[in-house]
């Protein structure tokens, strides 16, 4: 959970104008992000330099933010998964937000409305290290005055290539699933 150039929520993030090139630029590195910008600009049939620039130009803008590997949880040895939600003391998000995404078993964080005030997708090694986690970590830090653990029995994920494109929020971090 980062804050796109030190943004503040609310404060409407400026949107770049994008053409059909861009779009198709952003969808093939959403599906291939290690792909070389020659392999890139022959796939879209544009020019490397195009290619370069445009790219360049997205990640200055924001479009994109940075470049990862997919890891599926289950083999990297975090084979639970749940959602957490947090009842906080307000105003609590800023400050509580930095500390929540330095524990290596949250995954996703974010501020919602309803009755938590934030739901957290984290990974842990099994049942006990979940408790241990939800007992230890959330419910000591002072500004938690409530927690809520839903467990996750599967999960679906969009294919990045049929993948509608997200403002972040719509990230899915599911493990990659084969077609049966």
């Amino acid at each position: 959970m980062t804050s796109r150039s030190g943004e503040e929520a609310g404060s409407g993030p400026h949107v770049p104008s994008l053409d059909d090139v861009d779009r198709a630029i952003v969808s093939v590195l959403r599906e291939d992000g290690r792909i070389s910008m020659r392999a890139l600009a022959g796939r879209l049939y544009i020019s490397r330099a195009g290619v370069y620039l445009r790219v360049q130009r997205l990640e200055e803008a924001g479009v994109i933010t940075g470049y990862s590997a997919r890891v599926d949880p289950q083999r990297y040895g975090y084979g639970l998964s749940a959602y957490v939600h947090l009842k906080i003391a307000q105003p609590a998000w800023k400050p509580l937000r930095a500390r929540l995404m330095t524990i290596p078993e949250v995954e996703h964080a974010a501020l919602v409305s309803g009755d938590a005030d934030i739901v957290l997708l984290v990974r842990a090694r099994d049942i006990a290290a979940l408790r241990e986690l939800v007992l230890n970590s959330f419910q000591s830090m002072p500004e938690v005055l409530s927690t809520q653990t839903v467990l996750i029995f599967d999960e679906l994920e969009r294919s990045l290539a049929g993948a509608r494109p997200t403002g972040g929020a719509g990230h899915s971090p599911g493990t990659q699933r084969s077609q049966r």
